[in-house]
């Protein structure tokens, strides 16, 4: 018993290191950068309509999506108790049974290069699909040509397994070789976890609380297969259905769903 006990210590003292070790790395790097845009979500109402804009409507988004996007609606996108609520609801909206919002911050917050930590937690159920996100801030955007970087992307039917991807017009869903990879995160949907990017001219970083687990590089062939080089902006949204969220169906009793957001910050080398 003395054993088990000491070797139980030990265990948690090496948790306990790993997890002051990972805290310093992030502050190190943090420490290297200056917060250059954030949300704390520290008011009540809409969000803040000087950082973010909507985009709105139920055509389907190029995924065959099943809901509607709203703006300035409190049931959908709305700030209280410190936390951005974003919310899928069975409501009917024009010739859709169901709203949500999406959030984004082109125009407000657009960003070459840096760091994004967003600390959000999930919802689970059959047909949600919430994504934290980047695309280029080009108008009018040329996808896949003007890039996409995925921060997380969960779908209700294979939970706790959260997907990075980047895509881009040589390396995309479309053609079947988009880059990717996956990480196991069991209380997705009870705890708050930091979902982040870190982007430089060389490569683009997924990480889950500080851990990285995703790497695209910039191969140095062009723009075809490294579009990251100018500005992107942030999306916050839920999905429902879809062509990848609806691929096992949905179920509407699983509704409301809730992506809830302690804050948004984002960093630049100084």
């Amino acid at each position: 018993m003395q054993i088990a006990s000491t070797v139980l210590t030990l265990f948690l003292c090496l948790i306990g290191l790993n997890a002051k070790s990972q805290a310093i790395q992030k502050n190190n790097q943090v420490g290297k950068m200056q917060l250059v845009w954030s949300d704390e979500f520290n008011y009540t109402g809409l969000p803040d309509p000087t950082k973010w804009n909507y985009d709105v409507g139920g055509w389907g988004w190029g995924n065959n999506e099943l809901q509607y996007y709203t703006k300035d609606s409190l049931g959908n996108a709305r700030v209280q108790n410190g936390l951005l609520t974003i919310e899928l609801k069975q409501q009917k909206m024009e010739d859709r049974k169901y709203s949500s919002a999406r959030l984004v911050t082109k125009g407000k917050g657009d960003w070459i290069y840096g760091r994004i930590d967003v600390r959000a937690k999930l919802p689970k159920g059959l047909g949600t699909w919430p994504a934290i996100w980047m695309l280029g801030s080009t108008t009018p955007l040329k996808w896949p040509d003007d890039g996409e970087i995925d921060i997380m992307e969960h779908v209700g039917f294979n939970p706790g397994f959260i997907h990075a991807t980047t895509h881009t017009k040589s390396f995309n869903h479309i053609i079947g070789n988009q880059k990717t990879d996956t990480i196991e995160v069991k209380d997705f949907d009870t705890q708050f976890h930091d979902y982040s990017v870190i982007w430089n001219k060389d490569s683009v970083t997924i990480l889950l609380d500080n851990q990285a687990y995703y790497t695209y590089k910039n191969n140095g062939t062009g723009k075809a297969a490294w579009p990251f080089d100018g500005p992107m902006h942030l999306l916050l949204n839920i999905a429902f259905g879809g062509n990848w969220g609806g691929a096992k169906g949905v179920n509407d009793a699983v509704l409301p769903a809730k992506m809830e957001i302690d804050y948004v910050r984002v960093y630049q080398l100084k």
